[in-house]
């Protein structure tokens, strides 16, 4: 009997995500008792706090791990709502809060709500790499801007005026993974470009309250047309809990709501009623957010002098190096240095497969005993590299 296999979709057949092998060999070194320093992955380096712990067990214990709607835990929803009051000044309906299993499922909902087959949307280069690849699972096609160390690595709306035939356009801000920032006169530069041609502007806000220098804005300040995406990944500390949220208007509540519930059914339970601690916890994770700018200066200070040089770090925990005095091969050099140095970092191809071949992004969310240990290896490792 013939034996014919069955399909499998192009939609699937995407880039890895070059981080995870990053891990891999890193849990390697490891194995065979090298001591490495994490600077590859995107996360926190500190644990959930113990309050969001604690109201995760008082769930547990008291039963409520069935499904909550699909827009999320009401009570969450609108403390989410309360949040954009208290620290914008702009004034959220609960009803336009849908809180998604992490900000993943978020893209995947507005992605999929906003845009048909073909549809065209922006993003700026260098970016985080999934948004490309969510768009191109679901048959969007990315646009991307190019972005420089001139400009700040964001785009511009002049930029957006001179895209034909934009559907969308999607910003970040703290981006990853630059760390830079998009300030009140960019963002509403690049929504009024948006505006007059009716493109819908979706802003990545994952990385707010860890912000440096200056401040930070919601793109809901400009536009009523604006999706807004956050998570308690990143400030609260999150990660694995898989709670995210965004913000949308009126018009796109039910198709969001139509979308989530046949995709995802609910959010995590459990972690919906953590969440809602997590907001009781910001004196803590505001020292957290202390600790990772001592980082970020420490590191500047340090590696600057060697031949790095950076995109200005405003805001999240990354350093987004030029690495061009020392390679065209960010790929090898990070093996290099992982094995050199017992340093592990991220090359930029991963979020610019045109020009990442002369950066790397260093992760600096560790303790200050492991950036500083970091920072005296690469002193010793760098030089010799030239």
């Amino acid at each position: 009997m013939t034996r014919v296999p069955p399909k499998i979709s192009r939609r699937s057949d995407i880039p890895a995500f070059r981080v995870m092998d990053v891990m891999t060999a890193a849990a390697a070194l490891e194995v065979q008792g090298r001591r490495v320093i994490h600077m590859e992955v995107g996360e926190p380096g500190l644990p959930t706090p113990a309050p969001v712990v604690e109201a995760a067990e008082r769930a547990m214990r008291d039963g409520r791990g069935g499904y909550t709607v699909a827009l999320g835990l009401p009570a969450l929803r609108e403390r989410i709502a309360q949040h954009y009051a208290e620290a914008y000044g702009v004034a959220v309906g609960p009803g336009r809060v849908v809180v998604t299993t992490g900000s993943s499922a978020a893209f995947s909902l507005a992605f999929t709500a906003c845009f048909d087959i073909g549809d065209r949307m922006a993003i700026g280069r260098p970016c985080y790499p999934p948004y490309e690849r969510i768009m191109r699972a679901l048959g969007i096609e990315a646009v991307e801007l190019r972005t420089t160390l001139a400009d700040n690595f964001q785009p511009t709306a002049a930029q957006v005026a001179a895209t034909p035939e934009l559907q969308g356009l999607l910003v970040a801000s703290p981006s990853n993974p630059t760390g830079t920032t998009i300030d009140g006169r960019r963002m509403g530069g690049l929504a009024g470009a948006c505006a007059e041609r009716g493109i819908r502007l979706i802003s990545d806000e994952i990385y707010h309250r860890m912000v440096f220098d200056g401040g930070e804005v919601t793109a809901l300040a400009f536009s009523d047309d604006a999706v807004a995406i956050n998570s308690f990944s990143k400030y609260y500390c999150m990660t694995g809990w898989r709670v995210g949220w965004m913000v949308v208007p009126e018009a796109l509540v039910r198709p969001v709501e139509r979308l989530a519930q046949n995709l995802f059914i609910s959010p995590p339970t459990v972690a919906q009623h953590a969440a809602l601690a997590a907001f009781d916890c910001t004196a803590e994770l505001d020292a957290r957010v202390a600790q990772y700018r001592a980082n970020r200066d420490l590191l500047l200070a340090e590696l600057e002098p060697l031949g790095l040089r950076f995109a200005n770090p405003e805001g999240a925990f990354y350093l987004y190096a030029d690495v061009s005095w020392f390679t065209n091969d960010s790929a090898a050099f990070c093996r290099a240095m992982l094995e050199g140095a017992g340093v592990a970092t991220v090359p930029g191809t991963d979020f610019d497969e045109v020009d990442g071949d002369r950066f790397i992004r260093l992760c600096f969310s560790g303790t200050a005993e492991d950036m500083a240990e970091a920072a005296r290896r690469l002193k010793d490792w760098l030089p010799a590299q030239r």
